[in-house]
């Protein structure tokens, strides 16, 4: 059982972040360039999206405007990327993230994680991710969690030149609260982080003084 507040305290770059658990789902972003974070999560109608801090201040609104969070029916989609429409659109987790791949920022090719939390308590975490030159689609099922547990995946395994993509399957976790996960984010890097709590939601924006 890994400990996430260790391996978050411990790592200055995991990228962007999916912790999911018993009635809970967080999502983080963090940013290296000034355009990364220049953001803040808002509330939507059906979830969150991710906007420019300072309007004047955006340069390339590609793979960092999108909805992380939205609702699919009775499930919440999560993901790093616009994705999420993609899920929603198509109603189906597997079968959109088959149309889809790495993100074409080369030379990082960031990987693509996605989750989805059925009403049943049941989940999937997916990562799309590049492997000679093709794109490599892992998923994973889950039919539950214990209270108290959780599973952890992110873009990154740490920073890096390029960006080391994450490795293995998701981390199984002692799931923290999410004041504690927000705290333990690399201070100079984070930039926001969304948490639902038995479906109360909570946003921390370093922007807005989080």
């Amino acid at each position: 059982m890994a400990d996430l507040l260790e391996f978050l305290r411990n790592n200055s770059y995991p990228g962007r972040g999916i912790v999911v658990g018993n009635g809970r789902a967080y999502y983080f972003i963090m940013g290296r360039s000034e355009n990364s974070r220049n953001r803040v999560f808002e509330r939507t109608p059906d979830g969150i999206r991710t906007r420019a801090f300072d309007e004047a201040k955006m340069r390339d609104p590609s793979l960092i405007i999108y909805s992380p969070v939205r609702k699919m029916g009775d499930s919440l989609v999560v993901t790093n990327g616009d994705q999420t429409d993609t899920i929603v659109e198509c109603g189906d987790f597997r079968r959109a993230l088959e149309t889809r791949e790495y993100e074409p920022d080369a030379p990082n090719y960031t990987p693509r994680i996605s989750a989805i939390l059925n009403a049943d308590g049941s989940f999937e975490i997916s990562i799309l991710k590049r492997a000679d030159d093709r794109c490599l689609r892992s998923f994973f099922a889950y039919e539950g969690v214990s209270e108290g547990k959780g599973y952890f995946i992110s873009t990154y395994e740490s920073d890096g030149d390029p960006l080391p993509p994450f490795c293995g399957e998701p981390m199984e976790i002692d799931m923290p609260e999410p004041e504690e996960v927000w705290r333990a984010l690399n201070e100079d890097n984070k930039v926001s982080l969304y948490a639902n709590v038995n479906g109360e939601v909570t946003l921390y924006n370093k922007n807005l003084g989080d």
